[in-house]
């Protein structure tokens, strides 16, 4: 694990663990802040928050060989989303993404993997991570391919107990969390509420229900089919129950919030794409406002 501050403290100490199903685990691996202690890797998972990436590049580069795969593991659009041949506005590159192409220009595309993170989980102290719903990290190439690397990876991570169903489709899934992304997270920060309250309260679904509406539609226009309709996105909102989404837990711990990855960035795609996006826009502003007045850029 290549970690800092009080994580990398307690994981060392402690080993990093694991809160789930009633029970805690522990697991002692190799945890560092100086990447070069653990040499080339064959996959590297980045699971930073997405505007922490472009400036975690340099310490990634000592874990990267001309074999080494990886992964993206963050929310919001990746860097390599439209350096994909076929798809629409290709070679496009976002600043609410990765200001000024670093990302890009750093990693490329031939080693990556996309990765959707779909379980619940919350940070309850340093180390400790607690699991509240689900197990799927649907994984898939840019291109749609099943290469044998994606085969390996799924292989690697079903033997850890995750289901990994490897997608020929990865970008359809990227989108269809970020639908819910663009909404959950900015209201929840607003609202202090938890995910299952504003799934069901009749203002914040139907603010929600609006925001996915056009998310979608600026999805449409860069050719994203969505395999779950919006009503079932929401309703699957109300099973996680009474989750915190991550932009309250960061705002809670005074940590920078994952604005412009999650919610900056459909409206500048709308922008791109001709697509009005009025409940967003207010949200967009309200958040940064938000984030403004706490401090926490």
């Amino acid at each position: 694990m290549v970690a800092r501050g009080a994580h990398l403290a307690a994981m060392r100490a402690d080993g990093l663990r694991l809160q789930i199903d009633g029970e805690e685990h522990v697991a002692r691996l190799p945890c560092t802040d100086t990447p070069t202690e653990l040499g080339v890797q064959d996959y590297v998972i980045i699971a930073l928050k997405a505007h922490a990436i472009s400036d975690a590049l340099r310490s990634l580069a000592p874990l990267l060989g001309p074999d080494t795969t990886i992964v993206t593991a963050s929310n919001g659009i990746p860097y390599w989303y439209f350096h994909v041949a076929g798809v629409p506005f290709r070679e496009t590159s976002l600043d609410s993404v990765d200001p000024g192409g670093l990302q890009w220009r750093t990693l490329g595309a031939q080693h990556v993997i996309g990765c959707v993170v779909l379980p619940a989980t919350a940070v309850v102290a340093p180390g400790v991570i607690r699991h509240e719903h689900g197990r799927r990290f649907p994984i898939g190439e840019p291109d749609g391919r099943r290469s044998s690397r994606i085969e390996n990876l799924c292989e690697i991570m079903a033997a850890g107990g995750l289901e990994a169903p490897v997608r020929d489709d990865i970008r359809n899934e990227i989108w269809l969390k970020l639908c819910g992304n663009v909404c959950f997270n900015p209201i929840s920060a607003l609202t202090l509420a938890t995910l299952e309250v504003i799934a069901l309260d009749p203002g914040t679904r139907a603010l929600c229900q609006a925001m996915m509406e056009e998310t979608k539609e600026v999805g449409q226009r860069l050719g994203v089919g969505l395999r779950v309709d919006l009503a079932r996105r929401l309703d699957g909102a109300v099973a996680v129950g009474a989750h915190k989404m991550s932009m309250l837990q960061d705002l809670e711990k005074g940590r920078s919030l994952e604005i412009e990855p999650l919610v900056g960035v459909v409206q500048e795609l709308g922008r791109l794409t001709g697509v009005r996006t009025p409940n967003i826009d207010i949200v967009l502003a309200l958040i940064r406002q938000r984030a403004s007045t706490a401090d926490l850029h």
